[in-house]
């Protein structure tokens, strides 16, 4: 078949390409060797060198031209194809490793960094090593067994020699071993442990293992050109073979004794972390026997080796002295703080052990403090809550009392801290707002908000130490001194506007004014908080002295000579004008702003712009209740109009039949009966409805319930009350009774029935209006609005009603107006 194709390049190359993954997949493995060459030209043709490279590996290639089959393989980098030849072809071993040393060892000697084709070659090396010394062939399958012997033999030999073949007279001794060293020590020795484990029955294996680790030994501690890191691999490796139970290495104690000394050499600061690293790793490999601990203790100390002696000292369970281990280790400073958690918290450890933790952290409390005061303060609240004072005591800094009593207390800081649980004495609390007057006056009012267990009286003296008023002001309202707290404020406002008019038009500054206004904006505040609980005349003594007090420093300034901040005052007392206006009526503050002596003598041109300003207000306001009424009459017409309609409406049955007897109601005429008509469509006999016991006495009136409707409720959902379960299905069903015949009615009932009362229709109607505007009672709000308009047309204000009694709508803090557009009515 192939020599037909042949004849044709187009269907050879299809051909040659339709074999590659029967060859891959090992299904067709004999091939001839004219058809195996033309294969891999046909390939190689089409620059495809990997799919001829895993072509090459599937082969049995001992027919084709081998050196030829090489130097492709060299010249394209197709080194598994390469070994595999050397291998398969030749059963030759150590040429490919020869081959490939040649490459990246004079860079590795000369201290230049491989190339990525090198660092591939080294890989692949190391790869085909441990191959060859497990038994495996390369890149796949396995050695025969007759071959494993040998090949781990020459492999050996390989890797042990002296100097290579083409050595100069500069080479060092162990090549081989030396390059794979520096190539990737870790790797190396990993590829030698996983030999070892081989090496257990076997007499000479076991001499190439010593011969090896001598090598190694020789090559590695005897020069200077290899890291800490590389020296402790090496040395981490030999632990872990002599802690084995069946080890048969000896290796002299005293190059263990050079390798500490030369990682804990305090004259080298270079690669500290490193030295200390390789180090802890060739303890916690079993290298901790080979050395004296005191001894290894005090070099540990001596390199700041902190994690070598945390390691030695839980080994000997003095826990206590790890906690100087992190503190005196800047990297891992803040691990103190989980670490004394975990062994005070978690079981495990003696009750002394617990102890002398518990005793070595309170000792260096102010350090623990000093290093992160939020997790110090989280550690004291677990673990230390009956001994705050004492810490307390100890932090003879005040700022970082400050601080750690503020994470403490202050649950804004982020502190998981249970304040109930913690119970801590109001005096460490007062002790804090103390500190915080000295430190943030500033936050000293929104910080009382969220704390807790401090005394007022104490409180208020220490705020008064130090003069903060506007503090002392929340404390005394807290208490329920709202006069002496409005006092204060308003000394406080009034002082500040003294400063403004001796300073006069002298200074430019703004932040006077502002002072003056954050303080009248605060005063403003607290009578607002506190106008609601407060009567007429109460609420009198706070507004006037206040309004009084913005319209003093006006008084002083004369017409000709205005003072410079004139308009600010103006408008600021305009502010404290329409602030009093909702809780006092606005002609007794026409009448009080009259009855000034100043302004009595005929001086009202200068409270002329406050007096046009509080009746632009009232005008506001005037027209604002007039829209506002409007459109509340405007939305309960439209609501009753439709409800009108909704009830005027007709019924439509929507069958002709009764929904009981199933006949209908025309074929019952002749009879004294009643057709009822609900408002779901439902017909029925009153003969029908009272045999299934559909009715209800009501106030002398017989009610009427749909038997398919209350069925389906009923059905559908039980409730627990009987009583409210039945006036639910009477109340959701409408009736009609057209009558067709009249029936006789007694006097005294019928005068009953003609009353105007709602039918149960209408009633449906009325409560599904109501469900639909929830809120305020459109006509209490009619109501009480006429009731202000006609009682005071003059007076619009809903706090214009004097007495603590009485309680408008209006004043409620939850009343909204619930505008929306009127419901549209069904055709």
């Amino acid at each position: 078949m192939y020599d037909k194709l042949s004849e044709n390049s187009v269907a050879k190359g299809v051909f040659l390409e339709c074999l590659e993954p029967y060859i891959l997949s090992d299904k067709l493995v004999g091939i001839t060797p004219q058809v195996m060459k033309d294969l891999i030209v046909h390939f190689q043709d089409k620059k495809l060198m990997d799919s001829v490279e895993a072509l090459i590996v599937h082969m049995d290639i001992t027919s084709l031209d081998i050196q030829q089959v090489v130097l492709m393989c060299w010249e394209n980098r197709l080194y598994d194809a390469m070994i595999y030849v050397y291998n398969r072809g030749m059963n030759e071993f150590i040429s490919p490793m020869e081959k490939l040393f040649k490459v990246i060892a004079p860079p590795l000697n000369a201290g230049k960094t491989l190339t990525d084709e090198q660092v591939v070659m080294g890989n692949k090396l190391l790869v085909y090593i441990s191959c060859c010394l497990a038994g495996r062939a390369y890149p796949l399958g396995d050695i025969p067994e007759d071959l494993v012997p040998l090949v781990k033999n020459q492999v050996f030999e390989f890797l042990i020699r002296l100097h290579s073949v083409e050595a100069s007279s500069e080479e060092e001794v162990y090549p081989y071993v030396r390059t794979l060293l520096h190539f990737d020590t870790r790797e190396f020795l990993n590829v030698l442990a996983l030999t070892f484990e081989d090496f257990k029955n076997d007499k000479q294996a076991v001499e190439y293992q010593q011969r090896i680790v001598d090598i190694l030994l020789k090559v590695m501690v005897e020069n200077s050109d290899f890291t800490p890191s590389q020296v402790g691999c090496l040395f981490t490796f030999l632990a872990r073979q002599l802690a084995k139970p069946d080890n048969t290495l000896f290796v002299n104690r005293t190059l263990f004794d050079q390798v500490l000394e030369f990682l804990c050499s305090p004259d080298d600061d270079s690669r500290h972390s490193e030295r200390q690293q390789v180090l802890l790793e060739l303890l916690q490999a079993g290298g901790i026997v080979q050395f004296e601990e005191s001894r290894l203790i005090r070099m540990a100390e001596k390199a700041e080796f902190y994690q070598i002696c945390e390691f030695m000292y839980e080994r000997a369970h003095q826990y206590d002295k790890i906690i100087d281990c992190y503190l005196h280790d800047p990297l891992r400073e803040e691990d103190v703080f989980n670490y004394i958690h975990n062994i005070l918290s978690i079981p495990g450890h003696s009750a002394e052990e617990k102890q002398s933790v518990w005793q070595k952290a309170m000792d260096h409390m102010e350090e623990l403090v000093s290093l992160k005061p939020c997790k110090a303060a989280e550690l004291v609240a677990t673990h230390f809550s009956g001994q705050i004072e004492v810490v307390i005591g100890q932090l003879q800094n005040q700022v970082l009392l400050f601080k750690f009593l503020r994470s403490l207390l202050d649950p804004r800081e982020g502190v998981h801290v249970n304040q109930e649980l913690l119970q801590i004495p109001p005096s460490v609390t007062e002790r804090f707002i103390e500190l915080l007057c000295q430190f943030s006056p500033d936050q000293v009012t929104e910080t009382l908000q969220v704390l807790e267990c401090y005394r007022l009286e104490e409180t208020i003296q220490i705020t008064q130490k130090y003069q903060l008023h506007e503090v002392t002001a929340y404390l005394l309202e807290k208490k329920g001194d709202v006069h002496g707290a409005f006092l204060l404020l308003l000394e406080r406002l009034q002082s500040r506007l003294q400063e403004i008019t001796r300073q006069g038009g002298n200074t430019t500054e703004a932040f006077p004014l502002k002072a003056v206004e954050d303080t009248m904006v605060e005063t403003i505040a607290l009578c607002q908080r506190n106008s609601q609980n407060l009567n007429q005349q109460q609420r009198e003594a706070l507004w006037f002295p206040l309004l009084e007090a913005m319209m003093a420093p006006q008084k002083l300034s004369s017409s000709a000579a205005p003072h410079r901040h004139c308009e600010a005052l103006k408008s600021l007392t305009m502010q404290v004008l329409n602030s009093m206006a909702a809780f006092i009526a606005l002609p007794s503050i026409l009448q009080r702003i009259l009855q000034d002596p100043i302004y009595g003598k005929g001086k009202l041109g200068e409270i002329q712009g406050l007096i046009l300003g509080m009746l632009d207000t009232f005008n506001y306001e005037q027209t604002l209740l007039e829209t506002t009424t409007s459109l509340l009459n405007q939305d309960l017409h439209w609501s009753l109009c439709n409800l009108r309609a909704s009830v005027s409406r007709g019924l439509n049955p929507k069958q002709d039949y009764c929904s009981i007897c199933l006949q209908q109601y025309k074929r019952r005429q002749e009879m004294a009966d009643e057709i009822i008509v609900f408002s779901c469509g439902h017909l029925y006999h009153s003969f029908c409805l009272q045999s299934k016991e559909c009715t209800l006495e009501t106030e002398g009136q017989t009610r009427w319930i749909c038997y398919k409707c209350s069925s389906s409720s009923k059905a559908g959902k039980l409730s627990e009350n009987p009583s409210e379960d039945k006036k639910g299905r009477v109340t959701s069903q409408a009736k009609a009774l057209p009558s067709y015949q009249q029936t006789k009615e007694d006097p005294a009932v019928r005068k009953a029935n003609s009353e105007p009362v709602l039918d149960p229709q209408q009633i449906q109607a009325f409560e599904q209006l109501c469900r639909l505007y929830r809120g305020s009672s459109r006509l209490a709000l009619l109501t009480e609005l006429s009731q202000n308009r006609s009682g005071d047309s003059c007076r619009p204000f809903a706090g214009s009603q004097s007495g603590p009694a009485f309680n408008s709508i209006f004043q409620n803090e939850n009343f909204q107006l619930q505008l929306a557009p009127p419901p549209v009515a069904e055709d």
